[in-house]
């Protein structure tokens, strides 16, 4: 006869299958709940990669966007890029590469814009060494290797500036570009004694303007800063070299040709590819002699010759950089008045003389010491020479970035 069943072993054992039964379910609830996010989220990847922004905003409604945590925000890249129009009158600061991607430094110019007139910035997308100031998703600018983190997160930078209704206007040093002369010698221009790349008095190297590979580098930079929230493309330095052995340089000139044909050239490729599509806004930066000049100063530049390709050119007419002896002044530095008046006096006949808009000319103004301590007064009487002219936007430049707040107009907001 078997012994009578202990009543308390019968309650240990049935809570502890109860237990087990809860974790198991815990368990494979948690799996399948992991194993659905998982599938979401690769889903949800691919399409990111792929471009299918509709089906992936689908996808992430039905879940509930805000349910992604940061990490699967960032990887799917959902940071959404946006652009502003181009105002009827720009009022812009020039910002490095650096200052851009320096916290502090850009939110206290970001705090001069938010008191004053200015609407928008000029930031360096590559400057005069060739570098690349943010890293870039595009596998033909990645395996150029040009890019560096300067920028930590771009797209957060211009979606900020948005946020605060400010213009992005990217700048390109297209033509001085010793990085990539370096790497790509083919690509420079080369002495004509013996065929090396050709340096000026600095050291410094050129990108060639007729090589098609020179071209299209610069539209790729060009497009892929557009789709990273870059309100508009301008372009700088594009010229020959202005010193050093200029006797020695290879122009590669076609026969008849001259060095504005081939500048020339280039606008016009570059202006056609860049607004196939979306019509992006671009801009060119010319030496302020071209205003006046018949001819091309020895750069290939050339103000007839570049304002049919582009939304606005921006005559650089810091009276700092006029020799001595420029309309009689010996120091046109103290005398940027009539030293802008006189540039853009020339620079609004030529255009209208080919039947160009004069709002497409944008001149940038003096905002450094250099021949002259330059005041507010000084700051203010070169926009005071551009309203003058009929002309209503300007852009600063200061290469530190340390601009004069009391030659702007403040704001009531």
């Amino acid at each position: 006869m078997s012994s009578p069943k202990n009543p308390t072993r019968l309650i240990i054992i049935s809570l502890v299958c109860i237990i087990c039964g809860v974790i198991v379910y815990y368990i494979l609830s948690n799996f399948t709940s992991i194993l659905s996010n998982n599938i979401e989220y690769n889903m949800g990847k691919d399409l990111a990669l792929q471009g299918n922004t509709d089906l992936l905003k689908g996808i992430l409604n039905d879940k509930g966007i805000e349910s992604l945590v940061e990490g699967e925000k960032s990887i799917l890249n959902l940071t959404p890029v946006t652009h502003i129009e181009t105002p009827s009158e720009v009022k812009a600061i020039y910002l490095s590469g650096w200052v851009a991607g320096s916290t502090d430094f850009r939110n206290s110019l970001i705090k001069i814009i938010d008191e004053t007139e200015l609407n928008a910035v000029v930031i360096d997308i590559k400057d005069s060494t060739g570098r690349i100031s943010f890293h870039t998703d595009d596998p033909y600018l990645q395996l150029i290797g040009s890019s560096e983190g300067r920028i930590k997160d771009i797209k957060a930078v211009t979606s900020l500036l948005h946020e605060k209704g400010i213009y992005i206007i990217g700048r390109i040093s297209v033509f001085q570009d010793p990085y990539l002369t370096k790497l790509k010698p083919e690509w420079a221009i080369k002495r004509l004694s013996d065929g090396g790349v050709w340096k000026d008095r600095k050291g410094l190297s050129f990108l060639d303007p007729t090589n098609k590979e020179v071209h299209d580098y610069i539209l790729s930079i060009a497009r892929n800063s557009y789709d990273e929230g870059f309100d508009e493309i301008n372009l700088d330095y594009i010229r020959y070299p202005s010193d050093g052995n200029m006797k020695d340089i290879n122009y590669n000139l076609k026969e008849g040709a001259q060095r504005a044909d081939n500048i020339e050239s280039f606008f016009k490729y570059f202006s056609t590819e860049i607004k196939k599509n979306i019509n992006i806004p671009i801009s060119a930066d010319l030496f302020g002699l071209t205003t006046e000049s018949t001819n091309d100063m020895g750069i290939g530049q050339l103000w007839e010759k570049t304002i049919p390709y582009f939304d606005f050119v921006c005559p650089m007419v810091y009276p700092s950089h006029y020799p001595s002896g420029y309309a009689g002044y010996k120091n046109p530095a103290l005398y940027p008045y009539e030293v802008i008046d006189r540039a853009l006096k020339s620079a609004v006949a030529k255009t209208k003389a080919i039947n160009q808009d004069i709002s497409k000319i944008r001149p940038w103004l003096q905002d450094f010491d250099m021949g002259a301590a330059y005041t507010k007064d000084l700051v203010r009487a070169q926009m005071k020479a551009t309203y003058n002219n009929e002309l209503y936007s300007w852009m600063l430049w200061d290469p530190s970035n340390k601009y004069t707040p009391s030659a702007l107009l403040l704001v009531t907001n």
